[in-house]
């Protein structure tokens, strides 16, 4: 953590050197100057400090986040709006270098000053700037029943994270008011304990689907992030999670199925626990979990990370026709514009939001419902997905 740290403060001072040949090239006050620095003076104090407590050991989750939030609001404005500095400067170099243009400079500071305000929104109201992404897919072996079948999926809640109650109860408002038949919830209640549930159980227990609420556990519903005084506490925690999703009405799918059926007719839908590649705990078995569905039955499967998609379900023997999934966030940070779509997290994951397919199999990866770490969202939004099933 410390070395990332470390890299991070080179690319910010990089950067900012960069940037403030605009700046400089702009304004000529001494005093502008010095606050420029000043700012980032503070912000290099901060980062040090940081990693200093971290190499002994101390706490500093609240003070990362303020940290975090300061360092993006002003690196991140500088970072993209350099890129109009670097197309000056390729030009320049086939000019000998003559003095910055004003225009351009005024250009990239515009530019900043856009992404400056865009952080804000997201660091202040973005964290609950809910949206609803819609999809329709078609299945020829669709049982007719379901033809027109609603889901909606909310995921990664982090309720610990949460502290605005209206904001908490925006979202749910919404997700009911898409009167979907299904209720999925893909992972991630807590950030680490279940006692993080405790004061947002009566809102989440009004979420309402003809068709039932059901649910699997995410990597960090499992407390594997904190130091538990006794493996017993651990197991406890887990169990009153357990007890908590039942108290909220879901149907808590531990590598297990069951059918939903319709006027005579049924689906099976799946849920695994936690399976993540790399450093992520196995939990999830897909194998126990299809053990007793027909190879026939048209499945829908609930797991909580995407990498489970390429990793194991594509090459399972049995057909497994839509799987929903979270995890990602889409990194809390993105652009999404006009069909365009990026996020640094999709240097990390193959599938990081949103629709995609392979072989006539579907996997959608919801954004999430909440927010871990970063007390916003900058970008990508969270979200309430609502998939349309139809035959053909």
């Amino acid at each position: 953590m410390a070395r990332r740290l470390f890299l991070a403060l080179v690319l910010f001072l990089v950067g900012d050197f960069y940037f403030y040949q605009a700046f400089a090239t702009l304004f000529h006050h001494p005093l502008a100057h010095l606050g420029y620095w000043l700012v980032d003076i503070l912000l290099i104090i901060g980062l040090i400090s940081m990693i200093r407590l971290l190499r002994v050991g101390k706490h500093v989750q609240r003070f990362a986040t303020v940290l975090m939030a300061a360092m993006i609001l002003s690196f991140v404005p500088k970072l993209f709006s350099s890129s109009i500095l670097l197309a000056e400067d390729i030009v320049r170099l086939f000019r000998g270098f003559p003095a910055r243009n004003i225009y351009v400079s005024e250009a990239a500071m515009a530019l900043a000053a856009v992404f400056f305000l865009v952080i804000l929104f997201g660091l202040t109201r973005g964290r609950h700037f809910y949206q609803v992404k819609r999809e329709t897919l078609h299945f020829p072996d669709l049982p007719e029943a379901f033809d027109g079948f609603t889901i909606t999926q909310i995921s990664d809640v982090h309720s610990g994270s949460f502290s605005d109650a209206a904001g908490v109860q925006k979202g749910l408002d919404l997700a009911n008011a898409q009167n979907s038949d299904l209720l999925l919830f893909t992972g991630d209640l807590v950030n680490n304990m279940a006692s993080e549930m405790d004061p947002w159980i009566p809102a989440f227990s009004k979420l309402k689907a003809p068709y039932g609420k059901y649910s699997v556990l995410g990597n960090h519903d499992y407390g594997d992030y904190i130091r538990w005084e006794k493996k017993s506490d651990k197991a406890a925690n887990l169990e009153r999670l357990k007890e908590v999703h039942a108290e909220t009405g879901f149907r808590l799918l531990l590598n297990e199925a069951v059918t939903i059926s319709k006027q005579g007719q049924s689906l099976a839908l799946i849920g695994v626990e936690n399976w993540g590649k790399g450093g992520f705990q196995k939990y999830g078995d897909l194998q126990q979990a299809t053990a007793q569905v027909p190879d026939k039955a048209f499945k829908i499967l609930m797991s909580h990370d995407p990498s489970h998609w390429d990793e194991v379900t594509l090459d399972h023997h049995q057909h497994i026709h839509l799987t929903l999934a979270g995890h990602t966030h889409g990194m809390q940070f993105g652009i999404e514009l006009f069909g365009f779509k990026w996020s640094p997290v999709k240097y990390m994951y193959k599938q990081w939001a949103g629709l995609y397919d392979r072989d006539g199999k579907y996997l959608y990866v919801n954004r999430g419902f909440g927010f871990h770490g970063l007390k916003g969202r900058i970008g990508i939004w969270p979200e309430i997905t609502v998939l349309t099933l139809k035959r053909g």
